[in-house]
């Protein structure tokens, strides 16, 4: 019996009494709900602000945010704003906290505490198993832009007719560079588009594998290609968990794989991509100018050949690039013989067709006499009469500043280069006269790119498929067409040929190659992944442009820079350095440095490069800028973008900076001083902006 009473006595306390005193309590504890509600309102803004870096960063990435997420965040304005609502009420009905009306100190204590348990749930549903953001699969490309040329409708129907069958995988395009290889690729992948064969393809341009070096580098590039077009994100940080993470993802799909310009055997299985007999849902096309490598290093199972245009498709092409001004009685029999000297090799039609365009006659025949005269040249899969044709196009180019650039995009690397690192070796080597500014300089290297491009000389850049995609700063290119460009792979040869050769001297040494005691190049690239030592002095009274690649353990001797008085661009990315070399100082007219990615100590050296224009760290892991910074008063653009490690810029620094044009700093400094504050160990403030150029 005295159980069951204390039973209905609990009941009738839960019930009855409790709920009375949460009431009292509305009206006796006013403050402390108030109070408890500002609280919270506090603690969720501060989970908003964190939530909200997250999606920030994944903005600037090109994720896309998960709906839960922006439901959250919505749901945080709502009730944040309707305690703000509350606040306001407040405020109308009592005085500093002093509500003498029962009637609104209960109202008010009592919708409080509503807020408080709403916002207790909504910090709770702050759970995101999936992450705040997904990666978005990149868009397809289409490719539109080719001739249909009668030739190579069976060769197209072959591919496609492979393409189709599920017993074959691999399939291989080969023939001479510059017959159209890459067109013929792009075509059928674009008929495959049409057809719905796939949900995915990806074209990736392999021109990099003639370097050995860079076959294992490269394997990374592809794996990340392909991830990028299909949205997956790698959780793995080497290549061989990567490899298999897209395996596993790719046995999922129906996907169309573009390997274009393969000189040496890629490990497809190192990359991830399934290529065993049983994978129905991964084709593989693969283009070369090696038939070999294709069928016994590859294993393409079906390989076409592709052949130099016919005469009557080579004249069609032609008139349709030059217009049709050559069918003037006087200039059409000399255009058939020029284009006869094209050996019916699109890229020489198209190319030497753009440069004649337009032109005299005479200038006609003078094109004609060059091309029949050329002298034969010794380069791997390029025809002399290509060769001819590429030579005679730069040769006419206007002006020397397009021909430098030319020959600069030509010798810098395989794939794409972009823009922003064109502009800043251009104004290193001062290749644009009379520029007065960095934004001058940009639209003269736009201005130029674009007749390079008109010329056919210069192509658009992979990379503008993903608008997010490089890590560069691209600021002075966001309005550009495209941010990076490219070069076919056979005027790349020849531009490399045609540079290698006096007065130019563009020279690329590969490891273990001896140097002289005095060396007379004007550009030299040193591949140094193999070289763990530079001579104790290098004399090279002409050098004005010195670029060293993979070689993050290299030691510099601190007298190597003594004999390279000229140098006008050092480029030393991805190197350790504890402190910068002695001689450093005695580059009297280094306009351009770059040290990104590299591990920087004491760099105060830099101080003395007084006619510095451009210095990128991009990415390093410098802490402090010296104070000697500040006498860089030529300096134009300041590059800390990802300087993650970067808490220091001592005060006045920017201040010196007067002719500063550009600053980056995404992802970098945070630390400025607030105003007003002049003790001597302050950071810089950003008021020591407004006395720049920027």
């Amino acid at each position: 019996m005295t159980e069951i009473i204390n039973a209905v006595a609990a009941k009738v306390s839960e019930y009855l009494v409790a709920p009375i005193g949460r009431h009292l309590g509305y009206l006796f504890c006013y403050r402390s709900y108030i109070d408890e509600l500002h609280n919270k309102v506090q603690k969720l803004g501060k989970a908003r602000d964190d939530v909200l870096i997250t999606v920030d960063e994944a903005r600037r990435r090109g994720d896309e945010i998960r709906p839960i997420v922006q439901e959250w965040l919505n749901r945080v304005d709502e009730v944040t704003g309707e305690a703000e609502e509350l606040k306001k009420d407040e405020n109308k009905s009592c005085f500093h906290g002093w509500c003498p009306n029962l009637k609104s100190r209960y109202l008010l204590s009592r919708e409080a505490d509503k807020k408080a348990q709403v916002i207790v749930e909504v910090q709770e549903d702050r759970n995101f198993p999936d992450g705040e953001s997904y990666r978005v699969p990149l868009r397809n490309v289409t490719f539109k832009n080719y001739e249909p040329f009668e030739s190579r409708a069976s060769t197209v129907n072959k591919v496609m007719d492979a393409l189709r069958d599920d017993e074959i995988n691999k399939i291989g395009v080969w023939g001479m560079g510059g017959v159209g290889k890459t067109t013929l690729v792009k075509q059928a992948s674009q008929l495959a588009e049409d057809e719905k064969l796939f949900t995915t393809r990806v074209y990736i341009d392999v021109s990099w594998t003639r370097d050995s070096e860079k076959l294992q580098d490269g394997i990374a590039k592809i794996q990340q290609k392909i991830a990028d077009m299909l949205g997956l994100e790698f959780k793995g940080k080497d290549e061989s968990t990567r490899a298999v993470e897209l395996k596993q993802r790719l046995q999922k799909e129906k996907i169309l794989i573009i390997l274009d310009d393969i000189w040496k055997e890629v490990s497809l299985e190192e990359v991830g991509i399934p290529s065993k007999d049983d994978q129905k849902g991964c084709k593989i096309v693969l283009a070369s100018r090696n038939e070999d490598l294709l069928r016994k290093d590859m294993g393409a199972k079906e390989c076409f050949p592709l052949q130099h245009l016919p005469k009557e498709e080579a004249w069609h092409l032609f008139k349709k690039t030059a217009c049709d001004s050559v069918e003037g009685d006087k200039l059409r029999p000399i255009a058939i013989e020029v284009v006869n000297e094209c050996e019916g090799l699109p890229i020489a039609i198209v190319t030497i067709a753009n440069a004649l365009k337009d032109e005299s006659v005479a200038v006609w025949e003078n094109a004609l006499d060059e091309l029949r005269s050329a002298a034969p040249t010794n380069i791997g899969g390029v025809d002399d009469k290509v060769y001819g044709c590429l030579k005679w196009s730069y040769k006419h180019l206007k002006g020397d500043e397009v021909k430098s650039l030319f020959l600069l995009c030509g010798w810098l690397s395989y794939g794409d280069i972009s823009m922003d690192r064109l502009l800043r070796y251009a104004m290193g080597l001062d290749l644009f006269d009379h520029i007065k500014s960095l934004e001058q300089a940009r639209n003269k290297l736009v201005t130029l790119v674009r007749t390079l491009k008109a010329s056919s000389l210069l192509l658009d850049g992979e990379d503008h498929i993903n608008p997010f995609g490089g890590g560069a700063s691209r600021l002075l290119f966001m309005d550009a067409d495209n941010k990076s460009v490219r070069m076919h792979d056979v005027v790349r040869d020849v531009a490399r040929n045609i540079a290698s050769k006096d007065p130019h001297r563009f020279v690329v040494r590969e490891d273990g190659e001896e140097w002289s005691e005095t060396d007379g190049s004007k550009y030299i690239s040193l591949n140094c992944k193999d070289v763990y030592e530079l001579p104790h002095r290098l004399v090279c009274p002409k050098l004005q442009f010195l670029l060293l690649q993979n070689g993050p353990s290299l030691k510099i001797s601190h007298t190597f820079f003594e004999g390279m008085n000229l140098l006008k661009v050092l480029d030393l990315s991805e190197m350790h350095f504890t402190t910068l070399p002695s001689t450093l100082h005695s580059l009297p007219n280094l306009r351009t440095l770059r040290l990104d990615r590299c591990e920087l100590g004491d760099i105060a050296l830099i101080g003395e490069l007084k006619k510095l224009q451009v210095l990128s760290m991009v990415g390093s892991d410098i802490q402090q800028l010296p104070s000697e910074m500040g006498q860089l008063t030529n300096l134009r653009l300041l590059d800390l973008n990802d300087c993650k490690q970067l808490e220091v810029i001592p005060r006045n620094i920017l201040l010196s900076l007067s002719r500063l044009e550009c600053l980056c700093m995404k992802s970098s400094f945070t630390q400025w001083a607030a105003e007003g504050i002049s003790d001597g160990e302050s950071n810089a403030c950003l008021s020591e902006l407004n006395h720049c150029a920027i």
